[in-house]
Order: C-alpha cells, then structure tokens, then sequence
C-alpha cells in the first residue's frame, strides 16, 4: 500500500512538510503581532483553519497566550442564547488554560445578574487581563459562519470585540487583547449594524 503525505480537507498540523506557505501566512501573523484584530473570510477548503493552526504555533512561539475557539463545538442549533455565551467563556477558560487556576462555576453564579454579554466583558477584563498580566493575549475564532445558525442575534459578541479595540485609547491593557476570525461569510452577513461592526476597523486577510 502506497501512502501520501498529502491531506485532503481538515487542517494541518503546524509542522506539516506539505503545508503551502502563502502571503496570508506573512500577512496575519504581521498583523497580529501589531495588535490588529484580523479576519479571513473565504469559500470552504481554502486552508483557513490550517492557516489559523500555523500562525497561533509562530505566535505562541514568541510567547503570546493564544486560545481557539471552534464555533461549531459550542453549537448553534437548539442552543439558548445564555448557553452560547456560557460556552463562549467556558471555551475560553479551558483554552487559556485557566482550569484548577480560577472557579468558574462560582464566577459566572456571582454574575447572574447582568447580561451575558456583560458577563463575557467582565471575563475578558476582570480574569484574562489579569491572569495574564505581562502577556498579550490572542483569541482565534474558527467557524464564525455557524452563527449563522442561531436563532438569535449575536451582534453584540462583535460589537464587544470592537468595543476592546476603541478601549484601548481609555484602558492601555486592551493593547494586550487581539481577535482574528475565520469562516465562510461575508462581514454584512455576520452583523448588519454598520454603526457596532469590528470589521471596518479590522484588516481583511485574503488568501
């Protein structure tokens, strides 16, 4: 029997010896290590996801805390809308290693009494800056599209990651913070409301 070493669909491991470096490679991992919150939007099979396991192994490599989170694992379908916020903060937890470190279960009972989307502010400001205080942080977002599935609205979750980048001029620690989303979908299709979208603060990385 006759193996290849080349895979068809999936992502690839970030030492893949068939992985394809292109201008996106340079492109994203430049941007980020500015700070800059970047998206790549494309058709399927366009090697996204390998992209995105490439650049967080070269910026963990410099000492950045990357966590990635898989919108299809959190899920989309039947799922309320304080279930995928939990999921959200509970992806993060686990990604950022904060497990055994940082209740919570307890956390999120003492903050029941604000919005969820409140409540994944607080996360990101109140534990992850703080946990990490020297570091700069890197949330992946993976399989944005599967929003799109929701039978609610999320335009809050991206008026929250502009809302960190425009609070960086009030609190210099979001300097600290960066987002770069990935999936099959326009930026119009993921939030109509022009006045709270990220994306025209974002840079657009093509592949």
């Amino acid at each position: 029997m006759i193996y290849s070493a080349y895979q068809i669909g999936g992502s690839l491991a970030q030492d893949a010896p068939t992985y394809v470096v292109r201008k996106a490679d340079s492109d994203l991992y430049s941007q980020l290590q500015q700070g800059h919150f970047c998206y790549v939007l494309n058709s399927r099979q366009m090697g996204k996801s390998s992209l995105l396991v490439k650049t967080r192994y070269r910026l963990q490599q410099e000492g950045f805390q990357c966590a990635t989170l898989d919108m299809t694992r959190i899920g989309s379908e039947m799922v309320t809308e304080q279930q995928w916020y939990k999921g959200i903060v509970t992806e993060l937890w686990r990604g950022f290693n904060l497990l055994g470190k940082f209740n919570l279960k307890n956390w999120w009972k003492e903050e029941e009494d604000i919005s969820v989307i409140q409540r994944l502010s607080n996360f990101i400001e109140d534990i992850l800056l703080v946990e990490f205080p020297d570091k700069k942080l890197i949330i992946f977002v993976d399989e944005i599209d599967s929003i799109l599935s929701l039978n609610f609205k999320v335009d809050d979750f991206f008026a929250l990651i502009r809302f960190c980048y425009n609070q960086r001029a009030i609190n210099p620690e979001y300097n600290r913070i960066s987002f770069a989303l990935f999936g099959v979908a326009t930026p119009s299709a993921l939030i109509s409301d022009r006045s709270r979208t990220p994306f025209n603060i974002g840079k657009a990385i093509e592949l």
